[in-house]
């Protein structure tokens, strides 16, 4: 009786396990949409801030550099930081990650809204803008790697988290279309003429007046942009529901593992997960792609305004470039559970290449540039899915390696944040600074020939160069798909044998 007893309530918690790891569409929409306002918020400033800074708030492009450097350098900082501490957050009724989410949005907002305000005072403009920009990057990180965290705390099953991160990165992908028409549009509507070239007009004098309605646009677009931003926030946090432990196994009872282990120290913490081989090549393979990715984000917008000369088109060039980007992640989704993740990676960045170098060898042509921004947008979309699909890989495979560690996949994610804002704020800062040592005029009709140069290497040739040295780190990334349905089997017959273990001394401890 004792074993029919047992196999029985075996077969029942299996039952229920395989119920709860199951994740309905409603939730794995609710879980996407939280993904919308860091890539609406981040699209917009990557491809507007840098404009406006020089165009709108007037400041000259070595200050520029140094906010757009300053406010990415702490963003970066702050990922590990917030990574730990969420690591080491006591699990609440609604969870360990969501409070986190909900608490930082509110602040994030007010920050965001007032990073697109130009102060009535000269003097300590540099600091307004570095203040609210790196406070805005702290809140949003609150919101960032808790999120991303979640991933894990979806379910066990690797389908279903696979399943939901491609949701997440269409949705994320629609965002960013979401924020290049709001921002774009919007400011696009109150663009204000050009000056005179460089040659009728001296460098220093370049300051001028902006319009009132162009600074009116950023804002109500900022506006805009925050209300969406609450809105995501407000149907995650009530479409997910965060499950607890790393196992999932809270049925009836069952202990986690993570509620009795003492959490590690915040170095000991970093040696465990940069110490992880695939993970640090795989983070080193996406700080170079994500760099050169960051550097034609960054400029691509001056790119087409000052050296295409499409100063009244370069906000629906973006957008061509993000929706097409859009459309192509089911077939990205659909290639990577073909042919391989990594095979992927090499596929999709290599697309990319031949039309940035045709975007800057062809002679100015609209008609054309909107083409070869289509046809690049479908590259791009390799760069939104595929890094966050292969990072479960990698915590998979850790904890196959180590199965008695656990309680790391905020510092998983965190870190892995951290190497791509750090790219981005190198180069948000290096270009900007380039431009500033290549003669750049503020609202100028017409740029030097120099600083022509320098947009064309920015948005060609540096991040082609930095595409190849990432492919070719990948070459010894260790994890194929061989090794990944090998993690998985593993997984789960760990998971199978701890609810049998779990199952058999709950059910003898209640008899006796």
């Amino acid at each position: 009786c004792l074993v029919y007893s047992v196999t029985l309530r075996c077969a029942v918690v299996t039952g229920e396990h395989e119920h709860r790891n199951r994740l309905s569409v409603c939730n794995k929409i609710c879980y996407a949409i939280g993904g919308a306002p860091y890539q609406i918020t981040g699209c917009a400033l990557g491809f507007f801030l840098q404009l406006y800074l020089l165009d709108v708030a007037q400041l000259d492009p070595f200050y520029a550099s140094i906010i757009l450097f300053v406010g990415r350098a702490w963003d970066a900082v702050t990922d590990p930081t917030v990574g730990f501490l969420v690591s080491r957050s006591p699990w609440t009724r609604i969870g360990r990650m969501l409070p986190w989410i909900l608490i930082s949005t509110p602040l994030a907002v007010l920050s965001y809204f007032l990073i697109w305000y130009v102060p009535p005072f000269e003097t300590g403009k540099v600091i307004w803008y570095i203040f609210f920009y790196c406070l805005f990057q702290s809140l949003q990180t609150c919101f960032h790697v808790p999120y991303s965290a979640l991933t894990m705390f979806l379910s066990s099953e690797q389908a279903e988290r696979d399943s939901a991160t491609a949701y997440r990165m269409t949705v994320e992908v629609l965002g960013t279309v979401l924020g290049t028409a709001i921002q774009g549009q919007i400011v696009g509507m109150a663009n204000a003429p050009c000056l005179p070239g460089p040659g009728e007009i001296k460098r220093s004098n370049a300051k001028h007046f902006v319009a009132p309605s162009q600074k009116a646009a950023y804002m109500i677009a900022s506006g805009v942009i925050c209300l969406i931003y609450i809105l995501c926030a407000g149907v995650l946090f009530c479409g997910v529901k965060e499950q607890k432990g790393e196992t999932l196994y809270l049925l009836n009872g069952f202990k986690s593992t993570t509620d009795t282990q003492t959490p590690h120290a915040f170095f000991q913490g970093i040696r465990l997960v940069m110490g992880h081989g695939p993970y640090a090549k795989l983070v080193v393979v996406f700080l170079f792609t994500s760099l050169g990715f960051m550097l034609l984000e960054g400029n691509f917008a001056l790119f087409c305004s000052s050296t295409l000369g499409f100063r009244n088109d370069f906000q629906n060039i973006l957008l061509v470039i993000m929706l097409s980007a859009t459309l192509a992640i089911p077939f990205w989704q659909w290639f990577l559970t073909r042919f391989g993740k990594k095979t992927a990676v090499y596929v999709g960045s290599c697309s990319v290449v031949p039309f940035l170098i045709m975007v800057v060898c062809i002679k100015s042509n609209l008609y054309v540039t909107y083409v070869v921004s289509f046809v690049a947008g479908i590259g791009v979309a390799s760069a939104f899915l595929l890094p966050w699909s292969m990072l479960p890989d990698v915590l998979d495979d850790f904890k196959v390696q180590n199965p008695e560690s656990t309680g790391h996949e905020a510092l998983f994610y965190s870190f892995y944040v951290f190497f791509t804002k750090f790219a981005s704020g190198v180069s948000l800062g290096v270009s900007t600074l380039s431009l500033d040592f290549a003669g750049y005029i503020s609202r100028g009709c017409s740029q030097p020939k120099e600083v022509d140069l320098t947009l064309k290497l920015l948005v060609s040739a540096a991040p082609i160069a930095f595409m190849l040295i990432g492919l070719a780190i990948l070459y010894s990334y260790p994890i194929d798909e061989k090794r990944r349905q090998y993690n998985n089997k593993m997984l789960q017959e760990m998971r199978d044998s701890e609810a049998d273990s779990e199952s058999e001394t709950t059910e003898i401890s209640n008899m006796i």
